[in-house]
C-alpha cells in the first residue's frame, strides 16, 4: 500500500534548506537538506525535491518555515539573497493552499510536541506552568525568537525579530565587548554577538581585551579549538557565548512571560551542549534581580530533535486542512 502524502513542509535558513513530505498520520517523511548556496531560489530547492522525492503525487499543500519575518504572505530572506511569496508557491507549483510561517514560529508550534528524547533539560528539571506561554530562541547565521501562546482553542504562535533588539551587557567585562563591537556596527544587536559570526566577533574582542592575537580564522575554527581545550581564549569564548545566551533567554522569558518553559535551538547550541550545563547559562537566565524567584522556576531545555521546525510546519499543515491545531 502507497503512502499518501497531505502536504510538503520546508526549514530555510541562511545556510540549509530542508525539505520533507507529510503523511496522512502527521509524521514527517524523506527529509532532505540542501546547501542554500547551490541554488538560486527556495523554488529552485523545491523543484528539485518534488522531482527527486515526490514524483508525479505532488503534495496539494504546502507550509514553509522561513528565516525572517513574514509580510503580507511574502518573505525576503534576512540573510539569504531569496524572496518569495505564498502566491508565487501556489502559482509554480499548483498547490491548494501555501502557507510562510517564521522559522522559529514553527519552532515554536513543535515545542508542545516535543518528548524527553528530543531534549535535553538545562539546569534543574522543572514542570513549568500548564497553560503558560512558551518561547524558542537560538543561535545559528542570524538570531531567531518567537513565543507561543497556549489556550483551550488552540496554540498561536507569535514570531519576533528578538534577535535585532539591542545587546545588553551584563557585566563590566561585556561592556568592553560592546564598547568594540559598537565601533564597527554603530548600533550592536543581539544578534551581534549570539550568532556564528557574532561569536567570532566576540573572539576578536576578548583578544583585544586580553592583549593576544587573532589565531583562528572563523569561528568553526574558534569552537573547535576550545571543545578540544586547545585555546584558552577560544573556550572563554564558548563559556561567554552561553553566558550571555542564557542572559538574553532570560530576558526574553521575562518579556513574553514564558512561565510554561525556555526552549533553546539553532544550529551552535547542541555543539555546545557540554559548556551550556556548565551552569553559566542557567546563572545568567536567573539573575533578574527582584525577579530572580520568578525565573528560578521557569523550565528551561535544549531541542535536540533534528527536524523540529519541520514538526512545527506539519502542525501549521492542519490548519491549511481547516482542522484545528
Amino acid at each position: 500500500m502507497k503512502t499518501h502524502f497531505i502536504g510538503l513542509v520546508g526549514d530555510v535558513g541562511g545556510t540549509n534548506a530542508r525539505m520533507a513530505l507529510v503523511d496522512e498520520a502527521g509524521r514527517i517523511r524523506h527529509p532532505k537538506t540542501y546547501p542554500a548556496k547551490d541554488y538560486g531560489s527556495l523554488s529552485e530547492v523545491i523543484g528539485a525535491y518534488l522531482e527527486t522525492t515526490a514524483g508525479r503525487k505532488v503534495p496539494t499543500k504546502a507550509v514553509i518555515a522561513v528565516a525572517g519575518p513574514v509580510v503580507d504572505g511574502e518573505i525576503e530572506f534576512t540573510n539569504l539573497a531569496w524572496r518569495i511569496s505564498e502566491g508565487e508557491l501556489v502559482g509554480t507549483f499548483e498547490f491548494e493552499a501555501a502557507k510562510l510561517l517564521n522559522d522559529f514560529g514553527a519552532q515554536a508550534m513543535a515545542c508542545p510536541l516535543m518528548e524527553a528524547d528530543d531534549l535535553r533539560v538545562i539546569g534543574p528539571a522543572l514542570k513549568g506552568v500548564a497553560g503558560a506561554p512558551n518561547v524558542v530562541l537560538g543561535a545559528g547565521t542570524g538570531f531567531g525568537v518567537a513565543g507561543l501562546a497556549r489556550s483551550d482553542r488552540g496554540d498561536v504562535p507569535i514570531p519576533a525579530e528578538g534577535g535585532h533588539a539591542s545587546f545588553a551587557p551584563g557585566d563590566e567585562l561585556e561592556d568592553q565587548i560592546l564598547a568594540r563591537l559598537r565601533k564597527v556596527h554603530g548600533r550592536v544587536s543581539i544578534e551581534r554577538v549570539l550568532s556564528g559570526p557574532g561569536m567570532y566577533s566576540l573572539y576578536k574582542a576578548l583578544a583585544d581585551i586580553r592583549g593576544q592575537a587573532v589565531v583562528h580564522g572563523d569561528e568553526k575554527a574558534v569552537a573547535a579549538a576550545g571543545l578540544a581545550g586547545k585555546d584558552p581564549l577560544a573556550l572563554e569564548t564558548l563559556d561567554r557565548f552561553c553566558e550571555i545566551l542564557g542572559s538574553v533567554a532570560g530576558d526574553i522569558a521575562l518579556t513574553y512571560g514564558a512561565r510554561g518553559g525556555v526552549f533553546v535551538s539553532g544550529g551552535i547550541a547542541p555543539r555546545l551542549i557540554d559548556r551550556l550545563m556548565m551552569g553559566g547559562f542557567r546563572r545568567r537566565f536567573e539573575d533578574k534581580g527582584r525577579l530572580a524567584e520568578y525565573m528560578a522556576d521557569i523550565p528551561t531545555a535544549l531541542i535536540i530533535h533534528p527536524y523540529a521546525a519541520l514538526v512545527g510546519a506539519a502542525r501549521a499543515l492542519d490548519t491549511l486542512e481547516g482542522s484545528p491545531i
